[in-house]
């Protein structure tokens, strides 16, 4: 469980740190990588989907037993994201830099994936 409780808390952690920044950039966003935002309620929804998810992964790492089936829409949640970038970057519809972000994604996802299978299940007791 030592891998699970680290995987997960370096994915919350790492999160929070990439995500919270965007509510304060909306408009430097439009201004650095045109065209602008046109769809805010859009953007603000999804920065707070993100951090919500950001803020379970923290909760799974406190107790991934308990928590193991809630890795499984996690599992969903990075490589939703991961693939998605990958296929918009190939169409030219995202930068290439985008990548990163896509590519840390999908390696969380692999770590939740693994963590999912290395986790026992969770009992009941002590």
């Amino acid at each position: 469980m030592r891998f699970a409780k680290i995987v997960f808390l370096v994915a919350g952690i790492w999160g929070v740190l990439v995500l919270t920044p965007l509510y304060f950039i909306f408009d430097r966003i439009g201004t650095m990588d045109p065209p602008p935002i046109t769809h805010p309620a859009f953007f603000y929804g999804f920065v707070g989907a993100g951090l919500a998810w950001q803020f379970a992964f923290l909760v799974i790492s406190r107790d991934p037993s308990r928590y193991r089936l809630l890795m499984l829409p996690s599992i969903f949640e990075k490589f939703s994201y991961g693939i998605a970038v990958a296929i918009l970057v190939q169409q030219g519809r995202m930068h290439p830099n985008d990548l990163v972000f896509g590519g840390i994604d999908l390696l969380f996802g692999l770590l939740f994936v693994i963590a999912y299978f290395k986790t026992p299940r969770f009992t009941g007791r002590s």
